[in-house]
């Protein structure tokens, strides 16, 4: 009884959310190309997803866009002249990656998280586009240590444009040890105009700012923002770590455009006790965060709320990743 009452909830909670619009039709489209998807809202851009690219070796979101148009995340690839080149490969755009795991770099494109097959087609709903796939760990020696199962979703919402990512990482025959390093977690490259060195602003949910300020500290968020000389009014990106997640997250976030929420870099990022993360085959982590990409036109863009689209993310990520497996 009490699972039907569960299910009977989240079903209204899929109504009050506009999930449950999947039957209206979707402004959003998703082209397949090679090794990636172009999502596109209408005519706008709205992000590529790299499922298999040679150089990046793992799963992204690339060229990505807030609601009214304005880029967010820096050009893949970076644009000479215009955008730093550093860290191409490793900072495509928004991205989950691991400088340590039993002792292999996912993060500096040494191993790699190859691409499987997707569960399903892309499902483009009036709100958004959904899609799920799987991935496997492979290690610079070509060894399969474990595989990695993702859910997707790109959700249009007041807040902003939010992009969430769940995924459950699963060892095969030996235990996989995430290691203690300031480069774990979920990446955000920042585009050109919005990085603090060009007058861009980050603030987190202790209400420490700039980098340095919010480098190595536990925070619920971390908002980027600036004021891009073409549009109007503020953009940015507002970076949540799920609260379901095996603990919170210190942030590895850097005045050239880059914000890192890690929650195993414990003593990388604040010089405690080291961290070590076994995950044992038949235990699998899983791991949940959200960016949510935001804009506005004129002086209604200067009035986001990284607090209130942390909430918003929480709401979204309980609904669109409950599972009843067990129900």
């Amino acid at each position: 009884m009490r699972a039907i009452v569960h299910l009977l909830i989240v079903a209204s909670l899929f109504a009050l959310t506009g999930s449950s619009r999947a039957n209206e039709p979707s402004p959003f489209s998703v082209t397949r190309l090679d090794g990636r998807l172009v999502i596109r809202r209408d005519d706008s851009p709205v992000a590529e997803f790299l499922f298999d690219d040679p150089t990046v070796k793992r799963p992204c979101f690339a060229n990505v866009h807030a609601p009214h148009g304005t880029p967010v995340t820096r050009a893949h690839p970076p644009r000479d002249g215009i955008d730093a080149v550093d860290h191409a490969a490793m900072h495509p755009g928004i991205w989950l990656a691991f400088g340590d795991i039993s002792g292999e770099d996912f993060w500096r494109t040494k191993g790699s998280i190859e691409h499987v097959a997707f569960r399903g087609d892309p499902r483009s709903a009036a709100d958004g586009v959904r899609f799920a796939i799987e991935s496997r760990l492979v290690s610079a020696e070509g060894r399969e240590m474990g595989t990695m199962a993702s859910r997707l979703a790109i959700v249009d919402r007041d807040v902003g444009r939010m992009f969430a990512w769940e995924a459950t990482i699963r060892a095969k025959d030996l235990p996989l040890r995430f290691g203690d390093q300031e480069e774990m977690g979920f990446g955000v490259r920042l585009a050109t105009p919005l990085v603090e060195r060009a007058g861009g602003q980050i603030r987190n949910s202790s209400g420490a700012t700039t980098a340095a300020g919010t480098w190595g500290r536990e925070a619920a968020w971390s908002d980027a923002s600036g004021t891009p000389r073409d549009r109007g009014g503020l953009a940015g990106i507002t970076v949540v770590p799920g609260l379901e997640n095996f603990r919170p997250s210190w942030w590895h976030n850097r005045d050239y455009g880059l914000l890192v929420a890690n929650p195993f870099g414990r003593a990388a990022l604040t010089g405690g006790e080291r961290s070590s993360v076994e995950v044992a085959p038949e235990k699998p982590i899983r791991l949940v965060f959200v960016a949510i990409a935001y804009d506005g036109e004129g002086p209604a863009g200067m009035g986001h709320d990284p607090a209130a689209a942390a909430a918003a993310a929480e709401n979204l990520k309980r609904i669109e990743f409950a599972d009843h497996s067990g129900e």
